[in-house]
């Protein structure tokens, strides 16, 4: 099973900006396309963003113009900034590869954002 640690939630207001980060094990970080996906309350989880090994990038309708996925190779991470925040991205937000796989999800990270 592979363990992938989310960090960097928090409660902002509207407007405001959060970067989520995720460390991958270093032995599948460079042979996989990686994403981060959410869950509000209440709601399925969705696919955010994903970023492949070539550094192309795909984003969700909700969130394109707004957030940004990257990876550093280095160190096998992968971030997300995410900017203007809205009430509606209020979620746990998780990484995972893309497409995902069952045994990989984390615990995620909270992001809650206030009106």
């Amino acid at each position: 099973q592979v363990q992938l640690v989310e960090s960097g939630g928090g409660s902002v207001q509207a407007g405001g900006s959060l970067r989520l980060s995720c460390a991958v094990p270093g032995f599948i970080f460079s042979s996989n396309s990686m994403a981060w996906y959410r869950q509000a309350p209440g709601k399925q989880r969705e696919l955010v963003a994903h970023i492949t090994t070539y550094a192309y990038t795909y984003y969700s309708d909700s969130v394109k113009g707004r957030f940004t996925i990257s990876r550093d190779n280095a160190k096998n991470m992968v971030y997300l900034q995410m900017n203007s925040l809205k009430p509606e991205d209020t979620a746990v937000y998780y990484c995972n590869r893309a497409p995902a796989l069952a045994n990989w999800w984390g615990k995620g990270t909270l992001v809650t954002v206030s009106s």
